[in-house]
């Protein structure tokens, strides 16, 4: 078998070796600038760099998938990849900043600029199409056979699942094993000339999400291509694009499996769907495709509460910020997604008398546990979600410094929009985000002017609350027999009714040594509303 890879790798037609088809990767057409009418403006400058760069050297270069379809769809690029027929020990050693990284699929990333103007151009070697047949065999799965790949440069499970894939070939083979048609196509910012090998002008024009070659192979092969297919037709579903019926129907089949993909790169693919700009468009497309349920735990939540007015606030918000170029934080999303449990566990533990704040940790630490689950980067994401969370009972707290403590947070933003979210729904008093929104951004004289406020609303509530419950003295009923007031009366007011003059003044009682005994006024005891608590 090894033979018979090597001699496919060095097309010899000895023996063993499979003959080459006349045209079996498609026919390559170059579209001349005139026809294809991308924009070269669009184009990134560090990524004409790094093409630029690479051909000088000698080697092919070319922008290839998602931003050669986005420039010719109209649209922005999110980030520009480039592929060559280097190899990546060839492309890190053209470049200062240069990085290999990878074991599954090796690709260089090639640094710009420092600091947030820091730009990664991700660049990939052309790769071989090779079938399951020619690829060696490998027990286990993405998950348990790391230790099995071991000089393998291309591996299969036996399912036909790509384990790796490092082994080199022509332009017309690495075209073929891409996924999607729209994603095959290689743009020369030199010449303008876009290269197409099946067709994706074509699917373009007619408004076509299509697999190359047979779906079902194509998902087997890498199941994540499942969720990459519901990524891009909601991506695209505006401009009305549709899966093409071929590539729609082995998907309910093929989500099984999805259950053998590391829960660490379900938990990204999943974030990417809810965090590209097209969350709401994304959870309509699940339903569409009858993937509601079974790709990934945490995303069938997303789905079963996204007609929900909190988290369909917060999907909307997200895709807002997105489209507009702001940044956007899965620790946000996924907190208002999992406030819901969050509450009320919360809302359970104060019930059985626990106190506020261990009952809303205790209440975080389950909702993890049952939802979450061990993915990759889960310690910071937990320490942000907690954070805001936590933050959301203190918002309620506007007195001594608690406020000042609060906008110093380095997450007290993110509190404040999920405070913000849950104001428009109904769930929080929108005179309170409004006080926190004004004196987020006041200067220190108007914090002084609002604090003021908030005594005085403090003050106002604490008027109108009903008097506290008195205990009745024992020669009350005597008293009210001879014309004095009912218990639970103030006696410094008179009664309605009664004749008008000026009333009795109350004798205080004057207290018993030691502070102990009958008539000793009680010592406060700490209640959560106390100003200033949980500081």
């Amino acid at each position: 078998m090894i033979k018979n890879f090597i001699d496919k790798l060095l097309s010899k037609a000895g023996s063993g070796a499979r003959k080459r088809p006349a045209n079996p990767y498609g026919k390559r057409v170059e579209v001349p600038a005139s026809v294809h009418g991308i924009d070269p403006a669009r184009v990134d400058r560090r990524a004409i760099d790094v093409v630029r760069t690479l051909q000088q050297a000698g080697f092919e270069a070319y922008i290839v998938g998602g931003a050669v379809r986005d420039m010719l769809l109209g649209l922005k690029p999110k980030d520009f990849d480039v592929a060559t027929n280097a190899t990546p020990e060839q492309v890190k050693g053209l470049f200062r900043r240069a990085f290999i990284i990878g074991r599954r699929f090796r690709i260089v990333h090639v640094v710009h600029g420092r600091g947030r103007e820091n730009e990664v151009i991700e660049v990939s070697t052309f790769r071989a199409y090779l079938d399951n047949a020619a690829a060696e065999q490998v027990a286990g799965n993405e998950k348990t056979s790391r230790a099995a790949l071991a000089g393998m440069q291309h591996a299969v499970d036996s399912t036909g699942r790509v384990l790796r894939d490092n082994v080199w070939g022509p332009q017309d083979e690495d075209a073929t094993r891409r996924d999607f048609t729209l994603n095959a196509m290689y743009y020369d910012p030199e010449s303008q000339i876009l290269v197409d090998y099946h067709k994706g002008i074509e699917d373009a024009k007619k408004k076509t999400l299509r697999m190359i070659g047979d779906p079902a192979t194509r998902y087997r092969e890498d199941p994540v291509r499942i969720i990459r297919a519901v990524r891009f037709v909601a991506k695209l579903a505006a401009l009305g694009f549709t899966l093409e019926p071929k590539t729609a129907a082995p998907l309910v089949q093929s989500q099984q499996l999805l259950a053998d993909v590391p829960q660490s790169r379900m938990f990204d693919e999943m974030l990417k769907l809810l965090q590209t700009g097209h969350a709401i468009a994304t959870i309509e497309q699940l339903k569409k495709l009858g993937l509601a349920k079974g790709i990934y735990p945490l995303l069938d939540v997303v789905v079963e509460r996204g007609d929900t007015p909190f988290v369909l606030a917060a999907l909307t918000d997200t895709d807002r910020r997105v489209k507009e170029g702001k940044p956007v934080a899965p620790s946000f999303l996924l907190a208002c997604v999992l406030w819901q449990d969050v509450k009320a566990g919360w809302e359970r533990r104060l019930g059985q008398g626990e106190p506020a704040l261990p009952a809303l940790q205790d209440a975080i630490d389950q909702v993890f546990e049952r939802r979450i689950g061990d993915v990759s980067g889960r310690g910071k994401l937990a320490a942000d979600m907690r954070e805001i969370w936590v933050m959301q009972p203190r918002f309620e707290k506007r007195a001594g410094r608690v406020p000042e403590s609060m906008v110093a947070q380095l997450r007290f933003r993110a509190g404040f929009d999920f405070m913000r979210l849950r104001a428009d729904i109904g769930e929080v008093d929108e005179a309170l985000a409004s006080w926190w929104q004004e004196y987020s951004t006041a200067d220190e004289f108007r914090r002084e002017d609002l604090m003021e406020q908030a005594r005085e609303e403090q003050k106002s509530r604490s008027r109108s609350a009903p008097p506290p419950a008195r205990r009745v003295p024992r020669d009350a009923p005597a008293a009210a027999a001879h014309g004095g007031a009912p218990a639970g009366t103030p006696q410094d007011e008179p009664m309605e009714g009664a004749a008008t003059g000026v009333p009795k003044k109350r004798r205080r009682r004057r207290r018993k040594p030691g502070g102990g005994g009958e008539g000793s006024a009680p010592s406060a005891a700490p209640h959560d509303h106390t100003p200033g608590a949980g500081d």
